[in-house]
């Protein structure tokens, strides 16, 4: 059976380089069953609008790093600007309690459920 997709993603990461690699290996592990294509990282809360302006992307995650408040006001961003979009928040802390291993079999697990649910 084909993939399903393709999925355009967008993430909200203050390092960006760690967002890039971490996404390239949960696309690379889905990619029998999903095509996501990875499109811009925003560093910035501020920037969260106009990136989604400009990619219309079908998901966003935010990294751990933000707190619950302003992962929520990021989600809050995203769907005010891209109508149906999915989004998705680490839990704070998971890259540096249990690291990169963690994050991606957190986003691989999550997934299905965000894209097809």
């Amino acid at each position: 059976m084909a993939p399903k997709g393709p999925y355009k993603l967008c993430t909200v990461n203050t390092a960006p380089e760690r967002a890039k690699r971490l996404v390239g290996r949960v696309v690379e592990d889905v990619k029998e069953d999903y095509t996501i294509l990875y499109v811009e990282n925003a560093e910035r809360i501020e920037d969260v609008k106009s990136m989604c302006e400009r990619n219309k992307p079908d998901v966003l995650f935010c990294a751990s790093m933000w707190t619950k408040e302003e992962s929520d006001e990021i989600q809050k961003i995203a769907k005010e600007t891209v109508a149906g979009i999915k989004t998705m928040a680490i839990p704070q802390g998971l890259q540096v309690e249990k690291g990169p291993d963690a994050i991606v079999e957190f986003l691989k697990e999550k997934w299905p459920g965000l894209v097809e649910g």
